[in-house]
């Protein structure tokens, strides 16, 4: 019997708990849970590989402001330009300005992984130029504690009833009530599911085989691993914008192949490369 009664019914609100007039969202929280996780996972590395603790300190504001600023200018620059490139203070600051006039507080409402992705990439750069640390060994470590934050960041997403799967027939769908009626795949759920999975086989071969993998080794699993799912995770995703409805590829997909590459890259040919030219 297919009967919506079988499905998950999904409507929670988005907001924890509200004190004085200022919100606490899960969408928030959860962001704040996921960052501070791999923030312990990252300093455990550090300890683990007798890097002095005042190295380790600016670590957290370059990783938090590249992901934040990254994630931000990706979702306003690669999915609604023409939106945000005239509406600028909104891309910029948490707010949103009402038609008759005034503004209200919103929190930023879109963040995209790909952007995230990039503004860390950049942070890191930054971060490795003023401490002298060799960029891989540093990407490599926050490579072992990303997929923890990825994997929260989309029960956030899940907690806002956003970037919801494709109707459905399967028994485990989401009827998102705040979307319409229709039982869908929970996409958010899939995701993150698969990004805790990859942070348990980090932790494993971070514990077994770090001191026998090369440098870029964990950053290309990363990359490949979490952008490759993400291809394949869209076919079951609604489109997040309009103007995808006509692409082959969705921008999801497009931007994800890039990540890939460089994934497979840094996982199978960079550490060959090296080792030929040391036994030359």
């Amino acid at each position: 019997m297919n009967s919506l009664l079988l499905y998950i019914h999904w409507n929670p609100n988005p907001e924890l708990i509200n004190l004085f007039g200022i919100s606490i969202r899960y969408y928030g929280l959860l962001w704040a849970v996921g960052i501070f996780l791999a923030y312990m996972m990252v300093q455990y590395q550090y300890k683990d590989k007798k890097i002095d603790e005042k190295v380790f300190e600016p670590l957290f504001f370059y990783c938090f402001l590249g992901i934040l600023i990254g994630a931000r200018l990706g979702h306003c620059l690669f999915y609604a330009p023409d939106y945000y490139l005239s509406h600028f203070w909104e891309m910029i600051l948490p707010i949103k300005f009402l038609p008759e006039g005034g503004w209200k507080f919103t929190g930023y409402e879109g963040l995209a992984s790909h952007g995230g992705t990039l503004g860390l990439i950049i942070a890191l750069w930054l971060y490795c130029r003023k401490t002298k640390m060799h960029y891989l060994d540093v990407v490599d470590m926050i490579a072992v504690a990303t997929p923890i934050t990825a994997g929260f960041i989309r029960l956030a997403n899940l907690m806002n009833s956003e970037i919801i799967g494709k109707p459905t027939d399967v028994p485990w769908a989401f009827v998102f009530e705040r979307v319409d009626m229709l039982p869908r795949h929970p996409g958010q759920l899939y995701e993150a599911i698969a990004y805790f999975i990859l942070f348990f086989i980090m932790i494993y071969l971070y514990k077994k085989y770090s001191k026998k993998l090369h440098r870029g080794f964990f950053f290309g699993l990363c990359l490949s691993y979490i952008f490759v799912f993400r291809f394949f995770i869209e076919f079951l995703k609604e489109n997040q914008e309009a103007f995808e409805e006509g692409m082959m590829l969705n921008m999801g997909q497009w931007l994800s192949v890039p990540f890939v590459l460089i994934g497979v890259y840094f996982m199978f040919f960079y550490g060959r490369e090296k080792a030929i030219k040391h036994k030359r």
